[in-house]
């Protein structure tokens, strides 16, 4: 039989001079559509596979390789007289390289307006499908999808060094491929039809990069990106300066985004091991910095800075001052970039710190399987206030139990924040019982603590922290209630003249 290969590709790249050196190897290629043209515009002597299969191409190009001639050359066991007997009757040839990249599906779904039509029509189905064949066939068959993988399967085919290892990895990357492809699929019809929770859930992610180790350097890591347009978040950041991101960084940085994304007004959000250490609003970004850095001088320290508005050089003189890691905001005044700069491993990432993402739904990993649920959008609405106590808080305190309670939703628990104006004072945050995150949080306030308000991610089940907080002098109180004791922390607050709210809405973070 004469050596085939097959090949039909979407993209082009190097496409020609792949062709042209199996032809040169002997082999007889075989191609479709738009491949086909451009292979016999440059003077290949490629053949349609209309002229392998006996039947032309048919309903505007959806079909054209599936058929037989193609998938019997394709899955024939070449170490299984039977089978080769069968093609030898049916007078069908084996393919015994197939290059095949597929419709541009993600490419498409991309393009700002597509339709739902334009989607379903880049789904393609032959490619797939000869891809599977070959793959499932790869002692037989070198399977080629990736543009990049042409050099060497050339090389190999050339040395006769296309052994049985080389054509299972070939074959692996095959499954990935249509695997990823399928999932993109799957995810854009998902959303389209609006399901969130699957019976079966297939997720595609791209590797971002490769990382120099993990949370600690004996862990190997990497950083993949959703496959879908529009993934938003840290993956969507543009580093201007500074060294590679480490997982540590990625995952610090996530958080902090996802706090700063709690306030219009211009805010800076710093974070330290995935916990708000400083948080503020203010004028600017200047202001607001140097509110935030004061709440907790020690331990932004080699933190992680998110900004909600430009870096301007009164902004970059402060942050200059301190070790950070990395800061991150819209954009930066090209004074702030020459004054940050100067540190040469401080990462200067630009990101829209508004652009929502595309799977906007919370994952954890756990061992052997995954925990998926809706992010923990919102605080609480107005509606949802409950004045529980004697003293009423103000239209101000009002105000800074709102921001407090915002900080404190993205503080791991149990967590307590307390606040002075739209400032985090004191941050007490993953404690294994409420009174230490409490006292915690109280004692990093210190004298700032008295007439500043504080907030609870969870119920007080018990009065102890009411105490805790009338010895350190706050004056409101804002948590979910519901407790069984929530009467004895009322009666409390009303002992000690603290106002206190309920508003309904617990926001765990683990």
């Amino acid at each position: 039989m004469k050596k085939r290969a097959l090949i039909s590709v979407s993209d082009k790249r190097g496409v020609v001079d792949f062709a042209k050196s199996l032809a040169d190897l002997g082999y007889e290629v075989i191609s479709t559509g738009g491949t086909l043209q451009a292979l016999q515009d440059s003077g290949i002597a490629a053949v349609s596979v209309t002229d392998i299969t006996g039947f032309p191409e048919c309903l505007d190009g959806r079909v054209k390789t599936l058929h037989p001639a193609i998938h019997a050359g394709l899955l024939a066991l070449r170490d299984n007289p039977a089978h080769m007997s069968c093609l030898a009757e049916l007078d069908l040839n084996t393919i015994d390289v197939v290059a095949v990249n597929l419709y541009p599906f993600r490419q498409t779904i991309s393009k700002e307006g597509v339709t739902l039509e334009d989607a379903i029509e880049n789904i393609d189905i032959g490619g797939p499908t000869m891809l599977r064949s070959a793959a499932k066939n790869y002692r037989g068959v070198a399977v080629v999808v990736n543009p990049d993988d042409y050099t060497e399967v050339l090389e190999r085919l050339k040395n006769n060094t296309a052994d049985e290892e080389f054509r299972l990895n070939l074959s692996y990357k095959v499954f990935e491929h249509t695997a990823a492809y399928d999932g993109v699929i799957a995810a854009y019809l998902r959303d389209k039809v609006g399901i969130k929770l699957p019976d079966s859930l297939s997720l595609v992610y791209d590797k971002a990069q490769s990382l120099r180790y993990g949370e600690n350097p004996q862990q190997s890591a990497a950083f993949y990106r959703e496959a879908l347009p529009n993934a938003g978040g840290i993956a969507a950041a543009k580093q201007l300066a500074g060294k590679e991101l480490s997982y540590n960084n990625i995952n610090d940085a996530n958080a902090a985004l996802a706090l700063l994304g709690e306030f219009d007004e211009p805010a800076v959000v710093a974070v330290k091991h995935a916990n708000p250490c400083g948080v503020a609003t203010g004028t600017d970004t200047s202001d607001a910095y140097g509110k935030a850095y004061r709440c907790d001088p020690v331990s932004i320290f080699g933190g992680i800075v998110a900004c909600n508005r430009e870096v301007d050089a009164a902004a970059a003189n402060q942050m200059v001052k301190t070790f950070l890691e990395i800061i991150i905001a819209p954009s930066f005044s090209d004074t702030a970039i020459k004054i940050l700069s100067a540190k040469p491993n401080l990462r200067l990432l630009t990101l829209d710190v508004g652009a929502s993402c595309a799977l906007s739904m919370d994952m954890k990993k756990v061992d052997g399987g995954l925990l998926v649920q809706d992010n923990d959008e919102g605080l609480f609405e107005d509606a949802d206030i409950k004045f529980v106590t004697k003293k009423k808080p103000t239209a101000e305190q009002l105000k800074e139990l709102r921001f407090a309670f915002a900080v404190v939703k993205h503080a791991k628990s149990n967590a307590i924040v307390v606040a002075k104006g739209t400032q985090a004072v004191g941050i007490g945050s993953g404690q294994t019982n409420r009174i230490w995150a409490a006292k915690e949080a109280i004692e990093r306030a210190g004298p700032r603590a008295k007439g500043a308000v504080l907030a609870s991610d969870a119920f007080f089940p018990f009065d102890d922290c009411v105490t805790e907080c009338a010895a350190g002098g706050i004056s409101a109180i804002i948590q979910p209630g519901g407790s069984a004791r929530d009467a004895d922390s009322i009666v409390a607050c009303d002992k000690h003249g603290i106002a206190m709210i309920f508003v309904g809405k617990r926001h765990f973070r683990h």
